[in-house]
């Protein structure tokens, strides 16, 4: 039985998979969460743990040019082959499944960026490639309209009144407003608008709703 860990590409729109031609010789994992430094009144400084980032996985791989006795089922002898899948999916921003074999890792992702190079004469293929995680955001059609037709327009009206912001280190819910309408005291409606229970406290990564003034 072959134990080697299996690392899987899968176009699912193409329904087309790609196995990496031989297992790497490794691969890194950068897996954490958002921290955000908030000042409390009469307690200073603290951190604040946020919500995990999405991961980043970065792998090192050979690209064969001979037929060795260690390649996968089905390996191309034709380095540039995989060369040039990985650089159109990069260059496309193509949204791919991503799985290893007998680990936990299976996930939505694109190509970050791929590096290779040949280093000793045989013709295999030295690359480094770094998959990023993501999550696939479907977009909302707003245009149905409900039994009166008044809630889904006013809905789609508001829709477009608002804006998406992702929160950035040092961001401040009043800054925000400062910047996004010239009046930082409307933070605590901004907080209301968006479900935010203590208006001191956003996360960086987390994304809330900007609305037209005129809402909150």
């Amino acid at each position: 039985m072959d134990e080697r860990l299996k690392f899987i590409f899968l176009d699912t729109e193409k329904n087309e998979e790609l196995l990496l031609p031989v297992t790497p010789s490794g691969y890194e994992i950068d897996h954490g969460i958002n921290s955000e430094k908030v000042n409390l009144t009469e307690l200073g400084t603290t951190n604040i743990p946020g919500k995990r980032y999405m991961m980043n996985i970065s792998i090192s791989c050979m690209f064969p040019a001979k037929k060795y006795g260690f390649l996968n089922e089905g390996a191309k002898t034709d380095p540039y082959f995989y060369v040039k899948k990985f650089e159109g999916w990069c260059d496309s921003g193509k949204i791919l499944r991503f799985f290893i074999s007998r680990t936990n890792i299976n996930t939505t992702c694109f190509i970050e960026s791929i590096k290779f190079k040949e280093q000793d004469g045989t013709g295999d293929v030295y690359a480094s490639i770094n998959v990023a995680q993501c999550r696939v955001i479907e977009e909302v059609n707003t245009s149905v309209k409900s039994e009166t037709g008044n809630n889904a327009r006013n809905e789609t009206e508001s829709k477009k009144e608002e804006t998406l912001y992702t929160i950035k280190k040092g961001d401040t819910l009043s800054g925000i407003c400062r910047q996004a309408y010239g009046d930082s005291s409307l933070y605590g409606k901004l907080a209301q608008y968006n479900g935010i229970k203590n208006a001191n406290i956003i996360y960086i990564g987390n994304t809330i709703k900007i609305p037209d003034k005129s809402i909150l």
